[in-house]
């Protein structure tokens, strides 16, 4: 078993092989951001204080325009979006919805935002415990998705709630700053270009959980499915350096357009609990990995590999005593159902960091440490994963790498048809 890189190891996995792309464009999701609760029920990072903005919480929002910056792995030249609102508990009314590209704060580039559609009206009403896709929105900037003065630009998505939108669908740990209107503000502002309107500041996302870009076909896209590690605790506010960013960076630098990834961690989640979860009875954490495993990873688009690095939280002291052989089963029954739905989907495993006397006061216990070095050793030899990422400690005078990263068992070129001799792993 020899050493590689991470981006070598899940670029040979998730990479398609060169070659023209059809004409026949097709959607493929390109930004995500777990619907995980109703606001505040999260492990927010960098949150200014929303009492002004929200003063119930329970109440929600209410006439209220929402603009949520998101930075999608690949531009298309039209865009579709899915808006939730899976934990609430009345319907929500949405309208003025537009989608523009950011220019800096909350002001949008001259000419880019156009509206939104949902099923040819400029409003809809989301259910409890439902999403909605929206019609598709030409976006007028993007001439072509492999064009790299697109590197680094951010959509904007204004959204107005009519009335009161009683508890928000959200997701806690956006590390990136968007911005919100005062109660009662008038709802012409999401068509407005400059962000005078918006007051207010949050680094959290609202009923916005997914965005698909039209995408030559072969487009590959990697969901990154996880906890607090890969949602991003401790990386920097909009600097957009989660793992999951930086390994998009560099599949893009070698692959271009034609890779994608995308972030489904929540901070705080585990595999397998809390056994249940509602907008009456949340969890900080999340829906457990199990529960969420349709709305995040099954229904979005053009899924090809997934990338599930998880199991900290379940062991920890805020895991209710879960055992190894617990998550493991819990592990064996999500991936045998991305497999029955996903035919041809590949499926990497990761070991957990070590986390022996960690500061953080729910972690760092010797049983918990016995805990995951067993689950490690399963990750490392269970049939279940086409390959394994293994996080291993290494600190030594000539390595000073913390991240040895191994594949086994695995002929990524031949699993991908591509017929190269020379890049094999075992």
């Amino acid at each position: 078993m020899r050493s590689v890189r991470l981006a070598g190891l899940l670029a040979a996995v998730i990479a398609c092989a060169p070659g023209a792309h059809a004409q026949t464009p097709n959607w493929v999701t390109s930004w995500t951001g777990s619907a995980q609760g109703p606001y505040p029920i999260g492990n927010a990072s960098a949150q200014p204080n929303l009492s002004f903005a929200f003063p119930n919480p329970a109440a929600g929002a209410r006439d209220q325009t929402f603009r949520l910056i998101v930075h999608p792995g690949l531009w298309g030249r039209s865009a579709r979006l899915r808006l939730s609102n899976a934990y609430g508990t009345q319907p929500v009314t949405l309208d003025h919805v537009f989608a523009g590209e950011q220019a800096i704060a909350g002001t949008l580039v001259r000419q880019s935002n156009a509206p939104v559609a949902f099923g040819g009206q400029a409003s809809v009403t989301v259910q409890p415990e439902q999403s909605v896709w929206s019609d598709p929105v030409s976006l007028p900037f993007v001439h072509d998705s492999a064009d790299p003065t697109l590197t680094g630009r951010k959509l904007a998505i204004s959204l107005h709630v009519a009335g009161q939108s009683g508890p928000m669908t959200w997701h806690a740990k956006a590390l990136t700053t968007s911005y919100v209107t005062a109660p009662g503000a008038d709802a012409a502002a999401a068509a407005e270009e400059g962000d005078d309107a918006f007051p207010f500041a949050t680094a959290s996302w609202y009923f916005l959980d997914a965005v698909d870009m039209d995408a030559p076909a072969g487009t590959k896209l990697a969901v990154a499915f996880g906890d607090s590690i890969t949602d991003g605790t401790a990386s920097t506010l909009n600097g957009d350096d989660r793992w999951p960013d930086v390994l998009a960076r560099r599949l893009q630098a070698q692959y271009g357009s034609r890779v994608v990834v995308v972030n489904q961690g929540i901070g705080g989640n585990r595999i397998i609990g809390p056994a249940s979860y509602t907008p009456e009875k949340p969890f900080a954490g999340g829906p457990a990995a199990q529960q969420r495993l349709d709305r995040d990873i099954l229904q979005l688009s053009g899924v090809s590999s997934v990338i599930w690095m998880e199991g900290t939280n379940d062991f920890g002291k805020g895991g209710e005593g879960a055992t190894p052989e617990q998550v493991e089963a819990g592990v064996k029954e999500v991936v045998e159902r991305l497999r029955a739905r996903l035919p041809g989907v590949k499926i990497i495993g990761a070991t957990l960091t070590p986390n022996l006397h960690s500061t953080n006061p729910e972690h760092g216990s010797d049983e918990e440490n016995a805990k995951v070095l067993a689950y490690n050793d399963f990750v490392r030899t269970t049939k279940l994963f086409d390959a394994v990422v293994d996080l291993c400690l290494l600190i030594s005078p000539v390595d000073l790498e913390c991240l040895a990263l191994r594949v086994r068992r695995l002929d990524v070129t031949l699993m991908l048809g591509i017929q190269s001799g020379d890049d094999r792993a075992s």
